[in-house]
């Protein structure tokens, strides 16, 4: 008998909801997307995130979408128990968390479980492994969130080491991002402090010696975007999303990384394929990712769009 499923990625910059319905095909389970959305909501905003404090604002516009998001489940008949929705990185480090999710409930009827880093790095793994073809030789997997950072490495059949840093896009905005475009003393002072707080990292790359890395959603959506806008003539309206990996030429990567971080706001949201969203918190983003390609020679670069949400539909799948 076929179920739905929805599935609420909280993240602290976009809420992300999916919908599914699970059904079996040659006696294997399988799933067809029936539904997604994501909104930006930016729980971390206000100095939030590095105050470990999700402001009224931010409590304000997380339950206008939740409602949001509660009306259109209604609408395709997903039951209350098939509903799942996961708080990362702003909601587990927000004093007001218990406040937050209790709001949540009493307005909308979602209940939200709050996961550690390390699990939303596993189920970050497990999201990537229905989307990207990886295979016998280490990978270094990515997801730069607004509120953390998770780095998993793995192959097609394991994970060897995952760890997730409170290093998101949001919380590095508000620490060096003090004037736009960025200086060079603020990009100077960001890899100096990748390069201390990344030391685990490094020591398992020394390790497992990844020869493709994986950039999961967020940040890397937007450099498939900008891609496929330069690749070929295509609309605006057209979704990165649409497609569940994309491979990038590392030329271009590293390219477009240099222009990003030299571009002022203005100049960045002129590009075509630059997410509105994005358009800021994309600087610290480059400069993160710039960090992590001089440190290893990577092979390839794929961008796989499925991430934490399509982790947690794996489980039905297994």
């Amino acid at each position: 008998m076929n179920k739905r499923f929805a599935f609420i990625d909280m993240g602290t910059n976009t809420f992300h909801l999916l919908i599914v319905e699970l059904y079996e095909r040659a006696h294997k389970p399988s799933f067809k997307i029936l539904y997604k959305e994501k909104v930006g909501v930016k729980i971390g905003a206000e100095g939030g995130i590095n105050a470990g404090y999700i402001s009224e604002a931010a409590i304000q516009r997380a339950l206008q979408t939740l409602q949001h998001f509660a009306q259109i489940i209604a609408q395709w008949q997903v039951s209350e128990e098939n509903v799942m929705a996961l708080g990362t990185s702003a909601v587990r480090n927000a004093k007001n968390q218990a406040v937050f999710i209790e709001k949540i409930k009493q307005e909308t009827g979602i209940l939200v479980t709050v996961i550690s880093g390390d699990t939303e790095a596993a189920m970050i793994y497990e999201g990537v492994r229905l989307a990207v073809p990886l295979d016998q030789q280490p990978s270094l997997l990515i997801d730069i969130g607004g509120g953390s950072v998770e780095f998993i490495l793995g192959n097609e059949k394991e994970m060897f080491w995952r760890r997730s840093f409170e290093i998101g896009g949001q919380r590095l905005m508000d620490l060096f991002m003090t004037s736009d475009p960025i200086s060079a003393e603020n990009v100077a002072d960001l890899r100096a402090y990748l390069s201390k707080i990344l030391e685990p990292l490094s020591q398992a790359v020394a390790i497992y010696k990844p020869t493709q890395l994986v950039g999961v959603s967020g940040s890397f959506d937007t450099l498939a975007e900008i891609y496929q806008h330069r690749q070929q003539d295509i609309l605006e309206s057209y979704d990165v999303e649409n497609e569940p990996f994309y491979e990038l030429p590392k030329v271009f990567v590293l390219n477009i990384l240099q222009e990003i971080i030299k571009l002022n706001h203005s100049e960045r949201l002129a590009m075509r394929g630059m997410i509105p969203l994005r358009a800021d918190m994309i600087v610290v983003a480059a400069v993160l990712i710039n960090y992590i390609l001089q440190t290893t020679d990577y092979q390839k670069i794929i961008v796989s769009t499925y991430s934490l949400k399509e982790g947690l539909l794996s489980k039905y799948l297994s």
